[in-house]
């Protein structure tokens, strides 16, 4: 997608309605399906926020920005994300929070905020992440810190290709041998949250 016709469509993308936690569940792990709004509660989650930051490369086609993640003691160690993190004190709310977040990892402040997503629920670190969409005007130098291993580039239309929809079996911290739904992303394997994010963006645009 041009972003020029990206942009275009930002009114439409805005008044959208999302498809929720049905478009959500379509890339979720079996593991994931265990765990309703009831039991959610009860866990008492913490808050987070993402960025989903769309951009426009050199030849004026659509992108976003994905994070691998620097090894550290932790359940997503390494793995494929947003840049984002956790609701901090000083933050006035969590849109706040993912602007603050997205400017330490990656290194940009001037985003234009598009709209808020559906919230997700992440069972390995109990965190309740609440997903913002944001674009820049033009691509800029963007700086990974010390959290981020490196900074991902990816094409709007690697995501709205359905070729790039995989079966992938995996074991982690709470799920063994299961066959889990990803996305094949610039050759990176991208699944859990951030795949159930992409996937009501990804319903989301298409239905324009």
């Amino acid at each position: 997608m041009d972003f020029s016709n990206f942009i275009k469509n930002i009114s439409l993308i805005k008044k959208a309605k999302l498809g929720g936690l049905d478009a959500l569940l379509k890339m979720a792990p079996v593991a994931r399906l265990n765990f309703d709004l009831d039991k959610i509660a009860d866990r008492h989650p913490k808050s987070a926020a993402v960025m989903v930051l769309f951009y426009p490369d050199k030849d004026n086609k659509t992108h976003f920005i994905l994070t691998e993640r620097a090894q550290y003691k932790g359940v997503h160690s390494a793995q494929i994300s947003f840049p984002g993190g956790k609701l901090d004190v000083k933050d006035s709310n969590l849109m706040a929070t993912a602007f603050r977040e997205t400017h330490e990892e990656i290194g940009v402040k001037n985003i234009s905020l598009i709209r808020e997503l559906t919230t997700t629920y992440i069972p390995p670190s109990n965190f309740l992440v609440t997903p913002f969409l944001g674009y820049l005007k033009s691509e800029e130098n963007f700086t990974p810190n010390h959290e981020v291993n490196q900074i991902i580039k990816v094409e709007l239309a690697q995501l709205l290709d359905d070729r790039n929809l995989i079966i992938k079996n995996m074991s982690t911290s709470y799920m063994k041998n299961i066959d889990v739904p990803c996305f094949k992303l610039n050759n990176y394997i991208v699944w859990g949250a951030t795949a159930m994010v992409l996937s009501e963006i990804k319903d989301l645009l298409n239905g324009l």
